[in-house]
């Protein structure tokens, strides 16, 4: 798959340097006696000085989390905020919780293994995506590591490899085994990653990495620049260079590129000889294996990239250890892997002070570890700009599709009763979500980082809001036309449907149901005059009747995430 490079620019004004803190007055004489006492100093006589001023007690510890703050949390780490992660939350603290998250290990079964155990690994399925949609949509609503799934669900949008671009043999078991690839290096370093992604078959295939060859001067053949040009620019240092904080370096009061054409070319020509690891046409299992290398394909000579020399005496192996080493190591990883976390987790438009604080722990992670994603995403989440208080400055972000329909289904306990999850393909923009995970339409993903919604307030400002690249009217009314049919029916005849019990047992009650999904849902966010306007229109559904009450519970359900203030997540 071949695309054009990206071309917008971002620009925003550097932070400046906050002013170090004084020393308060104790501080400040135990310092000047500390400095006496080592000099011999402090006058010598044996009169005893003054007594010492008592130091100041600690700070009182952080109030816990209210039940609007900590569901705030959940949906920015996760995906939906149960009663039970609610009191998690507010008990623990938000580093207690997450810290917990993040010691998790890999839940259950892989991707993978669920398609191959449940008979999609068949030669009729060999050039489809059968199974691969239902496996994909489990780990997302039923895996119990919600911190670890959106985190892949947020590589998925970084390291993209699409469905819609992937011609080769047993490719749903391709996108599978790529998606558990992500999942497993998701809380580990960021190089393991980057190399893992390089050397898959899914990734070599869609960007055409597999099957690459060194020049032949006889046909004109050079090496493919796929791979070369894309590793760059979307996975690891982007077009331009950048300060630590994410802002551009300029000169001449332009943005700098980061690499050139010849860049390109002779990186190009480091990737060179990986192909497929396979034992027969029949080896499904080829899809989890990382290419091999053919050296009789491998392109000989030195090779020059970002000023770098990589040897001609290296191995094709050793010479793109080399290569991922240093792009891995480039200044603008930080900073530019670092803002697109936050835009996934917390704010599409970050301050420049945020990036820098979440570059500076991928930097290093405290231990003197680089490219640590744990770390990274634990900055990205407790951040003090993460947890302040909304503000209508341009802080937070649209929710994307998947989000909301995700957060559904964990928040009101979705099951599969017949446990093969027939939820599909939900790209349709008129009836259906417009968005599906792992279906990209390219390489960009569903939205560029960079995208400014034109014509409005926030072109205005140039505010960066991603997600509104994927909304227009098609995808409003479709969003909502699709929510309300699964709010009111499941999926696949009943088979994938959600437990309202609780919502039922308050129906009655409109003011009381719409409190409780604006906290499940929306954090709390909508505001009182939203709220009883939903009151209203909920209340005139007649709850008398058992099926008046589930009437009313799917009404009050689809109006709360119909809101505005749900779609724009504070």
């Amino acid at each position: 798959m071949r695309d054009t490079p990206v071309t917008e620019r971002l620009a925003e004004a550097p932070t400046p340097t906050p002013p170090a803190p004084a020393l308060d007055s104790v501080a400040l004489a135990a310092a000047a006696s500390a400095l006496l006492a080592a000099c011999g100093g402090g006058g010598g006589g044996d009169a005893p000085g003054p007594t010492p001023a008592p130091p100041p007690p600690p700070p009182p510890p952080p109030a816990p989390p209210t039940d609007a703050q900590a569901a705030r949390f959940l949906a920015q780490a996760g995906f939906a905020a149960s009663a039970d992660d609610i009191a998690a939350v507010k008990a623990q603290g938000y580093a207690g919780w997450l810290d917990a998250q993040l010691a998790l290990p890999v839940q259950g079964v892989t991707r993978y293994e669920w398609m191959v155990a449940n008979g999609y690994a068949i030669e009729d399925n060999k050039f489809s995506f059968a199974g691969a949609d239902n496996a994909i949509w489990r780990k997302l609503i039923s895996s119990p590591d919600p911190v670890r799934q959106r985190m892949t669900l947020a590589l998925s949008e970084i390291f993209v490899v699409s469905m819609l671009g992937l011609p080769i043999d047993w490719r749903g078991l391709a996108i599978a085994h790529y998606a558990d690839l992500l999942e497993r290096n998701a809380f580990g370093r960021y190089r393991d990653l980057l190399q893992d992604v390089t050397l898959s078959l899914a990734m070599g295939t869609y960007l055409n990495m597999q099957g690459n060859r060194k020049e032949d001067t006889r046909t004109g053949r050079v090496p493919d620049e796929n791979y070369a040009r894309e590793v760059m620019q979307l996975f690891s240092i982007g077009l331009v260079k950048l300060n630590n904080d994410g802002t551009p370096q300029l000169s001449g009061g332009k943005p700098i590129d980061t690499y050139t054409q010849t860049d390109i070319t002779q990186l190009a020509r480091v990737f060179t000889g990986w192909e497929r690891d396979r034992i027969d046409a029949a080896d499904f299992a080829q899809v989890t294996r990382p290419m091999k290398h053919n050296a009789t394909q491998y392109q000989p000579g030195d090779k020059t990239v970002l000023g770098t020399v990589i040897s001609g005496s290296l191995t094709g192996p050793q010479a793109l250890a080399a290569a991922l080493d240093l792009l891995a190591n480039h200044p603008n990883v930080g900073p530019f892997i670092g803002r697109q976390l936050i835009q996934r987790f917390t704010q599409s438009n970050p301050s420049p002070a945020y990036v820098a604080r979440v570059a500076a722990v991928f930097n290093d992670n405290g231990s003197g570890v680089r490219g640590d994603l744990k770390a990274t995403l634990r900055a990205v989440l407790l951040d003090a700009e993460a947890r302040a208080a909304p503000s209508g400055n341009g802080s937070g972000r649209l929710r994307e599709p998947i989000q909301r329909f995700v957060q559904w289904a964990r928040g009101f306990g979705v099951t599969s009763t017949g446990g093969r999850w027939p939820i599909g393909d939900t790209s349709d923009p008129a009836t259906r979500l417009g968005q599906s995970p792992w279906r990209s339409p390219s390489v960009f993903n569903f939205f560029r980082p960079g995208y400014v919604p034109p014509g409005n307030e926030l072109a205005a400002n140039q505010v960066t809001a991603p997600e509104f690249q994927l909304c227009n009217e098609s995808t409003v009314a479709g969003y909502l036309n699709y929510m309300q049919t699964v709010i009111a029916s499941g999926i696949g005849s009943g088979d994938v449907a959600a437990n309202y019990a609780y919502e039922l047992s308050i129906s009655t009650d409109a003011p009381a149901l719409l409190a409780h999904l604006n906290l499940r849902l929306a954090a709390g966010g909508i505001n009182s005059i939203t709220l009883a306007e939903l009151s209203t229109a909920v209340g005139g559904i007649a709850a008398t009747t058992d099926a008046g009450k589930l009437n009313r519970v799917r009404a009050a359900i689809l109006l709360v995430m119909a809101a505005p203030e749900y779609l724009v997540q504070k």
